[in-house]
């Protein structure tokens, strides 16, 4: 009787956690909007590709989650894969340009893909994602008061950007892209 509640008890642990299944369908499911959120931080092709199968590989093969995290998990761990291949500081220069074949089909993806990737990841993160300041910090291993000028600084210049830039930030179309890379 005890053995049999134990081995009972265990199995419904085991329900509660993603599966490599649940993984893939998230992945499958939400190829767009987290193929845009690693494009977004990296500003490159080819590095978003490498963040998106490493945050597939990681949430496969990382530490158990619980099944109604896994969407969250997925996001997090390309966002932290970006942070590792872009390493980006706070205080950089913005690269040139990178101007997408869509440009204007989206004026805000142009716009962000212009700034500093230091620049990016804090909006991406505190604006798009909505991670907490404490969180961006510590993961792009700066201040919080660095966080909160950029951020700051971000929003001003988007608003006083083109008159466009806040109906596209808050278009229905904007939030579509966004839809699967919301935090769970």
């Amino acid at each position: 009787m005890f053995r049999r509640n134990q081995s009972q008890r265990a199995r419904e642990r085991a329900t509660e956690y993603a599966t490599c299944k649940d993984f893939q369908q998230i992945f499958k499911e939400d190829m767009a909007g987290l193929h845009l959120l690693a494009y977004l931080l990296t500003a490159d092709q080819e590095k978003a590709e490498q963040c998106f199968v490493a945050g597939l590989e990681e949430s496969i093969h990382g530490n158990p989650v619980f099944r109604q995290w896994a969407r969250a998990w997925s996001k997090r761990a390309i966002i932290q894969n970006a942070v590792k291949i872009m390493a980006p500081a706070s205080g950089e220069q913005a690269a040139s340009p990178v101007v997408p074949a869509n440009a204007e089909e989206s004026p805000l993806i142009a716009t962000v893909l212009q700034w500093s990737a230091f620049e990016r990841f804090v909006f991406v993160m505190s604006v798009l994602e909505g991670y907490a300041v404490r969180e961006c910090a510590a993961l792009l291993a700066c201040t919080d008061q660095e966080i909160i000028a950029t951020k700051s600084r971000l929003l001003e210049r988007l608003a006083q950007g083109p008159s466009d830039a806040a109906a596209v930030l808050n278009s229905p179309r904007w939030n579509a892209l966004f839809a699967s890379a919301q935090v769970a």
